[in-house]
This record gives structure tokens, C-alpha cells and sequence, in this order.
């Protein structure tokens, strides 16, 4: 893919990032950089990636029409990448109000503005629209939400697929992973990789299974749509489903852990809030052949993460 997105290429447009503090959009925000396009970064609050010039960012709030529309028709981006939202899927079970004002009516404010200004809006969805009884999913699987985070991403989702407006792209994606600054939340390979570092018992779930994807792999993955101007669904994930239980197992491989004090349960077992798919993972072949999307492996990333990881000490 880095053919098609080559720093000699000049990119002619602005892009809009919204949920810039999270870490895909922090991976945006360092490509961009590479690539010299100009950009706004906006996010809920004050910028915390020391790594986005303060020259760059705007403070945005996305469930306030009037501050959206504001933002959207002074900034007037060619394009609009909409990473933010709540994904702590068991607290959207929780709150059902604030899931649904943010994931839904914040995806709507601004798609609405997007439409104004003529910019394309991509949604960055997820694998939870499915009901994970097949696996392996193609774009045009149909889909079957089973808690309340999966329902407001398929609300979000119809948003743009009844519109008349055709110029959007929804990215649906897996896991996310890799380093960034002062996240809000951690993710499933750096837990995996502090936690099998203290040698303590680990309970992990031997029945989900995911295709964890590196985050720079997904934002170059988003870019492109954007840059080769393509519409509609996009499936980007990590190249190989597992299950949580082997992903453990292939990270403490990694750093040479014992695996003996990891211990497999059923999601049973857990009383999680919400319900889980079983089973996604990603059919790439659309991402492969039209944006030359070629995501690396999980051991290819635990190399550049450790990388990364240097670089911040």
C-alpha cells in the first residue's frame, strides 16, 4: 500500500480527523505528518499528543451540532475521518443515553455538515455489527448486532448507507493496537505484554476469536480510501483471526513468558455486561486488491512496537 501513498506524492486535500487523542487517530495524525497533507486534528478536550502541533488541533465537540457545523463549514476539509466514539462496549450496556448520543447523534451532526461543505466522511466501524456465528466476514454479510455498542455502530452506519449523499466510506475494523500518548485506554497487546511480564495468573477466553489490528496498518488503510477516492464498506483488520487465548499465548511466545500461568475460561464465565460475537475476522480480499492493504503480522508489529516503545523512554 505504501506504493499508493508514497511521500513524493502530493495530496491534494485537507483532512479532517475527529477523535484524534485516541490512537488511530493519533497514527493519522503521524502520517499525515509524513506525508506533508494538511490537516485539522479535533478531539473532545485539550490536545494531549505532544506529537500533533498545537497549530494543527481544535477542540471539538461532536454531539453539539451547533459546535460541528462551526468547525466543519470554517475548516471546510475535503475529507472527514471519524475515529471517535465510546467503545467500551460493557459501559455502553450501562449507559445506553450518552452510547447513543455519541456514537449515533455525533456521527449524524457531522455527516450533516459533511454534506455542506462536499467532503467525504468515513466512519470507522467495527467487527461487534456482526453476530460472529460465521466468521471471516465480507462486506456485504449482513449484519446482526447483539449489544447496545454494536446497535449505535449499525445506527451510525445506516446513517450514511439510506442517504442520498453517496460521497462517505465505512471503515469496519478489529482490535486495534500499538503505543501512542497519554491513550485513554489501553489495549489487548500491551495489557497482554505487562501483564505476562509480572508472571501473575491470567484468565483468558479460549471461544472469541479476532483479527487484532496493528493501528498503523489501519490508518494507512483509512488514507487510502480517502486519497484513491473510494466509497462505501471496507473491511481492514490484522491478516489472521485467533482467539484471545492464542493471542496471549503468541505474545508471551514472543518475549519468551512461560505460558503455564495463563489459564483458559469460556466467556461464560466472565458475566461481561455485554454480548460478544464469537467469532469475526475479515475477508481483506476488497482492501488487498483496491487500496494494496497488506497488514503485518502480529510477531512483524511486537518488533515495531518494541521499537516504538524505545523511542518513548
Amino acid at each position: 500500500m505504501d506504493r499508493g501513498l508514497s511521500r513524493k506524492l502530493r495530496i491534494d486535500m485537507k483532512i479532517l480527523i475527529t477523535g484524534s487523542n485516541g490512537l488511530l487517530g493519533q497514527k493519522l495524525v503521524k502520517l499525515l505528518l509524513q506525508k506533508n497533507v494538511p490537516f485539522v486534528a479535533t478531539s473532545s478536550g485539550e490536545n494531549r499528543n505532544p506529537d500533533c502541533p498545537s497549530e494543527n488541533y481544535l477542540t471539538m465537540d461532536i454531539t453539539s451540532k451547533t459546535d460541528v457545523e462551526s468547525v466543519i463549514i470554517n475548516q471546510n476539509p475535503d475529507a472527514i475521518i471519524h475515529t471517535a466514539a465510546i467503545t467500551n462496549v460493557d459501559h455502553c450496556e450501562e449507559d445506553k443515553i450518552n452510547c447513543h448520543k455519541v456514537n449515533v447523534m455525533g456521527t449524524a451532526f457531522l455527516f450533516e455538515a459533511s454534506k455542506k461543505t462536499n467532503a467525504h466522511f468515513q466512519l470507522l466501524s467495527t467487527d461487534f455489527v456482526f453476530d460472529g456465528e460465521k466468521g471471516n466476514y465480507r462486506e456485504v454479510d449482513m449484519v446482526n448486532p447483539l449489544s447496545v455498542y454494536a446497535q449505535s455502530k449499525v445506527d451510525a452506519e445506516r446513517l450514511l448507507q439510506l442517504s442520498n449523499y453517496t460521497n462517505w466510506s465505512i471503515v469496519r475494523t478489529i482490535i486495534v493496537y500499538g503505543t501512542g500518548n497519554n491513550l485513554s485506554r489501553s489495549n489487548i497487546v500491551l495489557w497482554a505484554r505487562e501483564a505476562l511480564a509480572k508472571g501473575d495468573p491470567l484468565k483468558i477466553v479460549n471461544d472469541q476469536f479476532r483479527a487484532p489490528t496493528w493501528a498503523e496498518d489501519l490508518a494507512k488503510g483509512c488514507l487510502a480510501i480517502v486519497i484513491k477516492k473510494h466509497f462505501g464498506i471496507f473491511h481492514l483488520s490484522g491478516p489472521e483471526a485467533y482467539s484471545i487465548l492464542d493471542l496471549v499465548k503468541k505474545i508471551a511466545g514472543f518475549y519468551d513468558h512461560p505460558t503455564s500461568n495463563i489459564i483458559p475460561v469460556s466467556s461464560s464465565t466472565l458475566n461481561q455486561k455485554a454480548k460478544r460475537p464469537p467469532k469475526t475476522g475479515f475477508d481483506l480480499t476488497k482492501a488487498r486488491v483496491l487500496l494494496d492493504y497488506n497488514p503485518i503480522t502480529i510477531e512483524e508489529s511486537l518488533t515495531l512496537l518494541e521499537l516504538e516503545l524505545e523511542d518513548k523512554q
